[in-house]
């Protein structure tokens, strides 16, 4: 039996005066799915996320969670749901303990095991008020109140943005651990392998509109595998082969190039032809999907690590 999605958008579009922020922003979130939502700065991210919390009122279309109006039914939503920002702001005179037991009370829930061991995990010194932590122990305060709570769904926005490489990976294993207990997760992140990694499904807006929805798997038919290559005859015409595209050669023998998915079956014959001495192939990545995106000419690619980029 199908279950009835967790999140239900269907073409929301919100202004801000003359702006359009969102164009036509539309997809669905499963109970025990990681729904990975990516797109750089300023491509409507954060106010579908901030639509989505009932912080905003929407202009067109409909959102719902747990089949309630987001905006109308905000209070009783979020009853069920954790919620982790971008950027953590706290009371700078509390301690870290402080805060995560009072927004468990605010969640009405409170301080357990579950806390202690997720303390623990995240190495946070919860003695220390809140004006003396970085960004990353921060972080580590909302993550440690959002992952306590029992919730049915998890919205996470730049998650990890902060967090040391040890901390990322606390911070994706919990998620993993919750979607494998059947929650739901929306995740948005400019940490490309994080969202590949984790993400069941991925959706790319751009300049607020959803531009593809699908599995990684679904959309590597849109990127190129990268392929380098060394064989015994000369490659005359690997330059006329379909599917073959950014060829660099330098030697009749040995090539660099972009393949398509589609042709690959024909390119590896073509190869095996002239008698392959090395072959080496990396695969299409997320990272290689969001560039094609947004690696205009005339704009400087986002960065996967940092998320800098052009504003959209």
């Amino acid at each position: 039996m199908q279950l009835s999605p967790v999140i239900h958008v269907s073409h929301l579009q919100k202004r801000f005066g003359k702006f359009q922020a969102l164009h036509d922003v539309s997809f669905d979130v499963q109970p025990g799915e990681v729904f990975g939502f990516i797109g750089p700065n300023g491509a409507g991210k954060s106010t579908t996320i901030r639509t989505l919390l009932g912080l905003l009122r929407a202009t067109g279309g409909t959102a719902t969670i747990f089949g309630k109006d987001v905006f109308r039914d905000a209070v009783s939503i979020h009853k069920n749901i954790a919620y982790v920002p971008g950027d953590v702001y706290l009371w700078p005179n509390l301690t870290g303990g402080e805060i995560i037991d009072l927004f468990l009370r605010l969640s009405r829930q409170q301080h357990s095991k579950r806390t202690d061991e997720l303390i623990k995990a995240f190495g946070l010194d919860i003695g220390k008020k809140a004006r003396t932590y970085s960004k990353g122990n921060r972080q580590k305060v909302a993550l440690i109140a959002a992952l306590s709570q029992r919730a049915d769904l998890y919205i996470f926005d730049e998650p990890t943005s902060g967090l040391d490489p040890l901390n990322e990976q606390v911070s994706q294993d919990e998620v993993k651990a919750l979607k494998a207990a059947g929650k739901a997760i929306l995740l948005s992140s400019h940490i490309l392998s994080e969202v590949e990694q984790m993400c069941d499904r991925i959706g790319i807006i751009r300049e607020g509109q959803i531009i593809e929805t699908g599995t990684l798997t679904e959309m590597q038919h849109l990127t190129r595998t990268q392929i380098s290559v060394t064989t015994k005859t000369p490659l005359t015409d690997l330059s006329n082969q379909p599917g073959v595209h950014q060829l660099k050669q330098t030697n009749p023998t040995t090539a660099i190039f972009a393949a398509d998915s589609d042709a690959m079956t024909a390119i590896t014959q073509y190869l095996a032809d002239h008698q392959i001495l090395t072959l080496r192939s990396t695969p299409p990545t997320l990272e290689d999907l969001f560039l094609r995106y947004y690696g205009r000419e005339n704009e400087r690619p986002v960065n996967s690590t940092t998320g800098d980029g052009p504003d959209a």
